[in-house]
């Protein structure tokens, strides 16, 4: 049976890997579909570059400045996705409601949320984001464990 240290291990280079698909993969569509139409969709862009470069860092130094970057740049994706859904959403109830000024609630919403933008694409960002900052919380717990601990404790 393994020991929780080594489960914990286990489960943070699983996250590492995780996310380095997921920031690889959505930074290749991103660009795929040309999102750099303005500052605005600059940010996803520039924020999965960081992310990758900082995620290659990582994987080959023990660097506590670069751990700590990846951190941040993960809290900025959560802030990014989030602030990308609005817009997102935003753009698609104002298209709605030029095409039919009368729709109102739910209508309007469900038709915002089918709308040509893909409203709810911003969630991958907010989505590796967490799963960046977990990893962190974990590496975090691993480097603070007293060197001298046996593996069970």
């Amino acid at each position: 049976m393994r020991s929780p240290v080594a489960i914990e291990l286990l489960a943070r280079r699983a996250l590492f890997a995780i996310l380095a698909i997921g920031v690889t993969g959505t930074l290749a569509e991103l660009l795929l579909l040309k999102h750099f139409d303005g500052v605005w969709q600059l940010v996803p862009v520039t924020l999965l570059g960081s992310a990758l470069a900082l995620l290659l860092i990582n994987a080959m130094t023990d660097a506590k400045p670069a751990r700590l970057a990846l951190v941040a740049v993960m809290a900025l994706f959560v802030a990014a996705g989030v602030v990308g859904l609005a817009m997102h959403l935003s753009g698609n109830m104002e298209w709605e409601l030029e095409r039919a000024p009368e729709l109102t609630g739910w209508p309007l919403l469900r038709d915002a949320l089918m709308g040509a933008t893909p409203a709810l694409a911003p969630g991958a960002m907010i989505q590796l984001g967490l799963i960046g900052l977990l990893h962190g919380y974990l590496l975090h717990r691993e480097l603070r464990r007293p060197s001298h601990a046996s593996p069970e404790s």
